[in-house]
């Protein structure tokens, strides 16, 4: 793709960055075949390429972004299958990322909806507040049918109807601690993100990967100081947030063990995980940080990751279970390891199958399913027929945003993998199974 920044432009990193992404661009369109929004939609403006040439178009002439631009970008859902598809390397990712930021800055949106924007960036990503807001959504529930599907309203309904029916106590594993290696001798002392909604939807998940990784020989902190990963922030634009709650993780990380730093970050929602590794590169020209978030990036491993290099030993399941494995897009698209955590659990003895369209997004994507409920909820009875179509006795996946989303649609059980592989090593039956 041709580009005609000027070299005043150009002096911006980021223009520099998405100056490089552009030119990569050929116009292939091998990306609108597996884009959910186009997919669903058939509008070109909702595909990877129509949403370039918005971009392009914005940041060549200097301008705001005006209200179609951010249409089409708003219903992008980051979901990066177009950057597995793309024959051209095109990061995507990074493009759309620098448009929510200069969306941010420069379009002034409906009071409303900056509203709502204000209110998940100041809820979601602190458990306290979170619990205390789904305790209120818990309560205004009844009133859900009194609101319009459509428009804001049809977001609050959104919201409402994300809650769960019942929300759970925290976990006595929760908060700045460190787990011993069972043993004593440790093979590995890792960092485990604790992420902020997970905490609070369900806080079994981070029980079970500690369980896990201690029985096979890890030493598990949670460090002082680290907290939301800054993904829900930073796909709102909202870069200033996103960089600050990143900043505080690095180092907190980097100061544990006398300032060693762990072995690994770990980390069980996959969506954080994307978020976390791509540290390096939001800290390209922070002199300071730089060093320290190109390290951590190198250092975090989705559980999956690691649980692979550790070995499962003779774990083995307790229970012939047929699962439907679905593959979190930020696992499958943004960290490229579809395939690792669906060995993991064939190798300790459950019958896994693969859903039709397995590389479609369930419609969850961070923020998604509450900014863009309507395209949402279609996504997600697509997901939802083809998981279950199956005939599972229950759903796997690797990312806390998806269980939510399949969870609340479908008929079956839906459950992390660590929790299933926690069980097959000697941990609890997980709670959904009971």
């Amino acid at each position: 793709m041709q580009t005609h920044f000027t070299l005043k432009q150009l002096a911006d990193p980021n223009i520099a960055e998405s100056d490089k992404i552009l030119r990569a661009c050929v116009h292939c369109g091998f990306c609108t075949a597996t884009c959910p929004t186009y997919v669903t939609l058939g509008d070109e403006l909702d595909s990877p390429r129509g949403r370039i040439y918005l971009i392009k178009d914005m940041l060549e002439a200097g301008r705001a972004a005006d209200a179609r631009t951010v249409k089409h970008v708003d219903r992008c859902l980051s979901c990066l299958s177009c950057m597995t598809t793309c024959p051209s390397g095109v990061n995507y990712m990074h493009l759309v990322d620098h448009a929510r930021a200069h969306i941010e800055k420069t379009y002034t949106r409906p009071f409303l909806d900056r509203a709502l924007r204000a209110v998940l960036a100041a809820i979601l990503p602190y458990p306290g507040r979170m619990r205390v807001a789904l305790i209120g959504a818990l309560l205004a529930k009844p009133l859900r049918m009194l609101l319009p599907s459509k428009g804001f309203f049809g977001r609050m309904r959104a919201l409402l109807d994300m809650a769960p029916a019942r929300i759970p106590s925290p976990s006595p594993m929760e908060g700045v601690k460190l787990f011993p290696a069972e043993g004593g001798k440790a093979r590995k002392r890792v960092a485990l993100l604790q992420g902020c909604a997970q905490r609070v939807l369900a806080p079994q998940i981070n029980d079970a990967t500690i369980r896990l990784l201690t029985r096979l020989g890890c030493d598990v902190a949670i460090a002082d100081g680290s907290g939301c990963c800054g993904a829900l922030v930073h796909h709102m634009g909202k870069t200033e947030a996103s960089h600050e709650a990143a900043a505080a993780n690095i180092r907190a990380w980097m100061k544990l063990w006398g300032g060693a730093g762990p072995d690994a970050i770990v980390v069980n929602a996959s969506g954080c995980g994307t978020t976390v590794k791509d540290y390096g590169f939001m800290f390209r020209e922070d002199p300071h940080l730089k060093a320290f978030a190109e390290d951590v990036s190198r250092r975090t491993k989705d559980i999956s990751e690691l649980l692979t290099e550790l070995g499962m030993g003779n774990a083995k399941a307790p229970e012939q279970l047929v699962v439907a494995y679905h593959s979190a897009c930020s696992l499958q698209h943004g960290q490229k390891l579809g395939a690792v955590p669906r060995k993991l659990l064939a190798d300790v003895g459950f019958e896994i199958r693969d859903p039709a369209e397995g590389h479609l997004c369930c419609g969850s994507a961070g923020t998604y399913n509450l900014m863009q409920p309507e395209l949402a909820q279609q996504l997600q009875a697509r997901k939802v027929a083809n998981l279950q179509a199956l005939k599972p006795d229950l759903v796997a996946a690797g990312n806390i945003g998806c269980i939510a989303q399949i969870g609340a649609a479908a008929s079956v059980p839906v459950v992390h993998t660590v929790e299933l592989l926690d069980w097959a090593s000697g941990g609890p039956k997980p709670e959904a199974l009971a």
